[in-house]
């Protein structure tokens, strides 16, 4: 099957503050983190402006589980070693740090969106429609994760915009969160086209289902999926 996919840029680069130090704790070697990531002057790993070193290990532990859990949909539709929830995450991020600028839209914004819009299923898993779970029920179990994932993380500034930018997400109540939702269909569409591409499968079915929308926001180009 040969479909023609041009996959739309969107949005730059987003700084992330880490402790600058994880030695000593339950046993962990010494870890030499980057400072130049986040232009860490050491306040971060006393816990003024970030988790503490021991919170940031236990929360980093458990997002682990995005790595190794494979997305849903594929492994129902037989293929060969699936996509991980990480990696869906990712390149719908790497989407947005390649972006053009939009007028109105806070690239950095979306950047830390699509690496967060999944984070709940390292607790609840890759929930499906084929599943068979009502939307509400989904949101509730994802919901209650997400508190969990934040009191574990410490609480504090880097939970509390982790939790903003999830519910701004999950609610769909900012024009980031609809750019980061189509991004989120656009990925699924890239990657369904390359599992044909791989392993001579037709999956029309997440074609046809992904309906995604052409937003009136200036600059923007979504020819490619008949926009």
């Amino acid at each position: 099957m040969n479909r023609m996919l041009s996959v739309p840029t969107l949005l730059s680069c987003s700084r992330v503050i880490v402790p600058s130090s994880l030695a000593g704790i339950r046993g962990f070697r010494r870890v030499g983190v980057c400072k130049a990531m986040a232009g860490i002057d050491g306040a971060a790993s006393q816990g003024v402006d970030g988790p503490s070193p021991s919170s940031a290990i236990d929360f980093l532990t458990l997002c682990q589980r995005l790595k190794t859990t494979k997305r849903t949909g594929w492994v129902y539709r037989g293929i060969r070693d699936p996509e991980s929830i990480a990696d869906h995450m990712y390149r719908m991020a790497a989407m947005a740090l390649i972006a053009v600028d939009i007028p109105g839209i806070d690239r950095n914004k979306c950047i830390k969106m699509a690496i967060v819009h999944d984070i709940a299923e390292a607790i609840v898993g890759d929930i499906t429609p084929s599943d068979g779970v009502p939307k509400e029920e989904k949101s509730r179990r994802e919901r209650k994760a997400l508190d969990e994932m934040c009191e574990i993380l410490g609480g504090g500034l880097r939970a509390d915009e982790i939790y903003q930018l999830w519910n701004e997400y999950e609610e769909n109540s900012s024009p980031e969160a609809k750019i980061v939702k189509d991004l989120d269909k656009v990925e699924m569409i890239l990657q369904a086209l390359e599992y044909e591409n791989a392993e001579d499968k037709n999956l029309d079915e997440f074609f046809k289902s992904t309906a995604v929308p052409c937003r009136k926001i200036p600059n923007r180009s979504w020819q490619s999926l008949g926009c």
